[in-house]
Parts: C-alpha cells; sequence; structure tokens
C-alpha cells in the first residue's frame, strides 16, 4: 500500500477508536504521511470560568493533531514529551484549525510543531512534541505496506 493511502488507514483506525477526539469535535481536513490538519468548533462546555475556552482544549487538539501525524508513517507512536504555549483567548464559537509539521523523523524519535489557529488565522497556540516510535506496525499482519 503507499504511503498515502496508510496514512489514511491508520489515522482512521485511531480516530473510530478516539471517543474524546469525537467528542470534541473534530474533524480531519488533511491527512498525509507525517502531516495532519484538524478542525473544531468550540462549545459552551468548553469554557473555563473565564468565560473563555479551557487550555486543555487546545492542548487535547494539538495533542490530536501530533498523534495523527505521528503515527500517520504506520509506526504506533507516543508522546513521550509535549508542551504548548497559548497565544491568544479562544471563545465559544472560534473555529480552531491545528496544522502539525514534521521537524525531525528518526528510527526512534520524531519531532513536531503544531500550530492551532482561530478562524481568523490568528494563531492561539504554539505546540511542539516528541515521540516515541516503538517499531511495531499498526497493520502488523499485512506483509506490504511498511
Amino acid at each position: 500500500m503507499d504511503a498515502q493511502h496508510l496514512a489514511e488507514r491508520v489515522v482512521a483506525r485511531m480516530y473510530d477508536n478516539d471517543p474524546f477526539s469525537i467528542w470534541m469535535g473534530i474533524e480531519r481536513m488533511v491527512v498525509e504521511p507525517g502531516h495532519c490538519v484538524l478542525r473544531m468548533t468550540v462549545r459552551a462546555e468548553m469554557l473555563n470560568g473565564f468565560s473563555i475556552s479551557h487550555g486543555g482544549i487546545t492542548y487535547s487538539l494539538a495533542d490530536s493533531c501530533l498523534a495523527f501525524a505521528s503515527n500517520s508513517h504506520g509506526i504506533q507512536s507516543m508522546s513521550v514529551e509535549t508542551s504548548i504555549s497559548h497565544t491568544k483567548a479562544v471563545k465559544e464559537g472560534d473555529v480552531l484549525t491545528a496544522e502539525s509539521e514534521e521537524m525531525n523523523l528518526g528510527r526512534r524519535f520524531g519531532i513536531y510543531q503544531v500550530r492551532v489557529s482561530n478562524q481568523r488565522e490568528e494563531t492561539v497556540a504554539l505546540f511542539k512534541g516528541t515521540v516515541f516510535r516503538t517499531g511495531e506496525s499498526w497493520f502488523p499482519d499485512e506483509k506490504e505496506g511498511i
């Protein structure tokens, strides 16, 4: 199977088994090997006591983007270190887009940056994640493709 088809299959399997991303209303806009674009709308139940989005919402969106992008090569990967900088308040009704960039991909580790922006294309958060690549295939029973 080609790299694009593999990326789509992996992310579809991950998303279908990810009730939190589904609850958040995350839409997969772009899925490519090492790259992902996700979108979601902030709802009232995602707000904190200041009537702005809880920081965990942008973090979770970026974390899902990291997970999908880093696993899209067909090798099971998990985060070992992440950080986020919140740069602008997010409000109810804001449409957030997270886009990953694969900064480095090695045999055992990958480094990614995720930019989260609102519907006005303003950056609302910057996220960095390092993943450990286990070496385990997402589809170990299939001989081709990885």
